[in-house]
């Protein structure tokens, strides 16, 4: 059951004790600053406009018109991001490109570079090396030194239990960490995602290790273009050893005070003590596939990201549509279109660049835009401009089959 997608048109009105005057004559895009070992409280002035100006500045940017809904009044995060995953349009963000310790959602990073190297049949003897320089506290899915596990295995343990076990063990068979250091490295500036500094494959904590939510929705929508992505990405439960393992992402496993979330389909959770809470959620309803990004709430509530991520999920899905984008996900550099040839996408990104921007919390909102149909997927997402990483081709429209999963939980 294929979805059917909607790319839209976006407005949204919004009031706030600020209201920040944007200027559609700012660069394109700005260099970003060197990465930091510890972000600061507050976003800095100057952030990358990879995407569009006004994904460079601070504060809540989004489009003001009239019956669309107003942006969720209780959201706390230091940076978030709602966009269509067909199109890359982005609907709404606050502080997109903040660069913060992303925690183990930089593990998208490490399986959009890695999972494609190694059959997941193959087969691999653990031994103590494979282990060796995990940080302390790191989460894990229970490796043992001298078991034989498949790649199909370790893979349930990065995409369940975020175990940075399985990341270290698959790095080893990848060149080392080093070497996988490098690749995702190289991998991230191929997507332009020109905020992440990576140190570790496994997102610990380790200085200058930074991303932001524009660029983990990068990661994901890349990711998701791949049927192992996104079949990992999506188990609910998997046999592990002798046991079973639950996926820690508490919108697709439910938990007593966040229920399943309908048509959720992935991506990845993580938590770290610099980090905070970082998620980036897909979903599907009514053939729109959005991409929500949530990083570090300061409500210290449990399960907020999640609250919080279902809060913009659902007012995307409200507003897709209505609501002029902000901005959008760019194409791989190897997918980009060359400066001779028309970008189709050109006028939207043009309307992207006007509108109003919000420094604080919205209240309200009013004006109009407008947008241009496709064909959607569900949990493949990723439709509508997508890149096919391996052969490089950037595909447009293509359809996906729509999983079970999905299919389950968004029928009425």
């Amino acid at each position: 059951m294929p979805a059917v997608k909607k790319t839209v048109r976006r407005s949204l009105l919004v009031t706030s004790a600020t209201l920040l005057s944007l200027s559609v004559t700012a660069p394109a895009a700005l260099a970003a600053p060197t990465p930091s070992a510890s972000p600061t409280a507050t976003p800095p002035a100057r952030m990358s406009g990879v995407g569009g100006a006004r994904l460079g500045l601070p504060g809540t940017q989004v489009n003001l018109a009239h019956g669309v809904p107003v942006l969720p009044k209780d959201l706390t995060a230091r940076s978030w991001i709602v966009s269509d995953a067909e199109s890359g349009q982005v609907l709404a963000a606050h502080n997109a490109h903040w660069r913060l310790p992303p925690a183990s959602t930089l593990k998208m990073l490490f399986a959009d570079t890695v999972l494609p190297r190694f059959p997941k049949a193959t087969e691999h003897k653990v031994v103590p090396s494979d282990l060796a320089g995990m940080g302390a506290g790191s989460s894990v899915v229970g490796i043992k030194e001298g078991d034989t596990y498949t790649v199909h295995d370790l893979w349930l343990g990065v995409f369940l239990r975020s175990g940075n076990d399985a990341v270290h063990v698959l790095s080893r068979m990848n060149g080392g960490i080093k070497q996988t250091v490098r690749d995702m490295q190289a991998h991230a500036e191929e997507l332009q995602a020109l905020d992440t500094h990576v140190v570790s494959p496994d997102g610990y904590d380790e200085p200058e290790q930074v991303s932001s939510a524009y660029d983990l929705t990068l990661f994901a929508r890349s990711g998701l273009q791949k049927k192992d992505f996104r079949d990992y990405c999506s188990t609910v439960r998997a046999t592990f050893g002798a046991g079973e393992i639950r996926n820690t992402n508490r919108l697709l496993s439910g938990d007593t005070d966040v229920p399943v979330y309908q048509g959720i389909a992935g991506v990845k959770n993580g938590n770290t003590t610099h980090a905070g809470a970082t998620f980036t959620g897909v979903a599907e309803r009514g053939g729109k596939v959005l991409l929500v990004t949530v990083m570090n709430p300061e409500k210290h509530e449990h399960n907020e990201v999640y609250k919080e991520t279902a809060k913009l999920l659902d007012w995307g899905f409200q507003a897709a549509g209505k609501v002029t984008p902000v901005g959008e996900l760019v194409p791989p550099r190897s997918a980009a279109p060359s400066s001779t040839e028309p970008n189709p996408r050109a006028s939207a990104t043009g309307r992207a660049a006007g509108g109003t921007g919000v420094g604080s919390r919205p209240v309200a909102s009013a004006a109009t835009g407008s947008g241009s149909r496709g064909i959607g997927i569900a949990l493949a997402v990723a439709g509508g401009l997508l890149v096919l990483l391996g052969g490089g081709v950037f595909l447009i429209n293509r359809r996906w089959p729509l999983p079970d999963l999905v299919r389950r939980r968004t029928r009425p």
